[in-house]
């Protein structure tokens, strides 16, 4: 399918406080929250980005919205460049792609009644007043809150986590986008609902022809979600492919870690040592050549001259690794 959504060389680095000795210095420090990541997202698809925290996947995910603009590089909306959209055309980007925000307890004004939060894209976005409460409703039912008599004068904390994502959910979808971005969407609820969230968002998208993005650390999670995985280290992508073939066969070394590192159903079986010891380094330093060869067990010394590019191998596979 046709691309919906095409990052090329996109960079974002965050300016931080500079000490006296950089101010001296010339210096100027800034978090590499990404560096040169081109991606194309197909209309309807359904794609994970994965990593340890840092990595720069919840950056990406503003930069797909336009939470948050590039350093450099481009962003397109079904063709048309974010970095130029203004007036009506931005409103109406607006309206098109959602977010769905990690922390239900934190994603909706306490002060609201859980109608008003819902509404509130409607509202923001001009529809008539006499469509709401039809809308709203469409919303609940979409999301299996279907008494919505029953939510019309509640309070955020009146509600339970499950409940609180739902409606979350639910305002997310209230304007019928064609584009979502979940950021951690079932971390913070309890685990006794997660799977019924997780059913719940697959069924969501499959029913309106979403085009979704899953940011996520936990691969079990969008195997079961997403039909394409994108894997980031350090602000840039190092593996990307079909979920299975990144789960069953990962080529990256990095890769290979996160995999090995997902926890097994049965606790008499212990994990083998993970393949990578050490930590992410300073996203304000990254090292030269491949970011990931201080952790690397196979890295030589083209690693550290040389960053690998991402190329295609097999399977729909794309690594960024001098030895694939």
């Amino acid at each position: 399918m046709a691309a919906l959504v095409e990052l090329r060389d996109v960079v974002k680095h965050f300016p931080v406080s500079r000490s006296l000795g950089e101010i001296v210095r010339g210096r100027h420090p800034a978090v590499h929250a990404l560096d040169g990541v081109s991606l194309d997202i197909g209309s309807g698809d359904a794609i994970a980005i994965v990593g340890e925290s840092g990595c720069g996947k919840t950056t990406l995910g503003r930069l797909m919205l336009k939470l948050t603009e590039p350093t450099t590089g481009t962003i397109a909306f079904d063709g048309a460049a974010l970095g130029e959209m203004k007036g009506e055309e931005l409103r109406g980007f607006r309206r098109e792609a959602q977010l769905v925000f990690q922390n239900p307890f934190d994603a909706l004004n306490p002060r609201f009644t859980i109608y008003r939060a819902v509404a509130e894209p409607l509202l923001n976005a001009g529809i008539d007043k006499a469509e709401h409460a039809d809308r709203v409703a469409s919303a609940f039912r979409r999301v299996h809150l279907p008494d919505l008599e029953r939510y019309l004068d509640r309070y955020p904390h009146q509600l339970s986590g499950g409940q609180l994502q739902r409606v979350v959910l639910a305002r997310a979808l209230v304007l019928t986008p064609r584009f979502l971005v979940a950021d951690e969407p079932v971390s913070m609820l309890d685990v006794s609902v997660r799977a019924g969230i997780l059913a719940l968002m697959r069924e969501v998208r499959e029913a309106m022809g979403l085009t979704a993005v899953y940011i996520s650390h936990d691969l079990a999670l969008v195997r079961y979600l997403c039909e394409r995985t994108v894997v980031m280290y350090l602000g840039t992508v190092v593996e990307d492919g079909p979920t299975s073939e990144i789960v069953r066969n990962p080529r990256h070394p990095y890769t290979r870690a996160l995999v090995a590192a997902v926890p097994v159903p049965d606790a008499d079986q212990s994990h083998a040592p993970l393949p990578i010891t050490g930590t992410v380094p300073d996203a304000r330093e990254p090292p030269s050549g491949c970011r990931f060869r201080d952790r690397c067990p196979h890295a030589f010394e083209r690693c550290s001259t040389e960053a690998p590019m991402l190329l295609s191998t097999a399977n729909g596979h794309r690594v960024a690794c001098h030895l694939k």
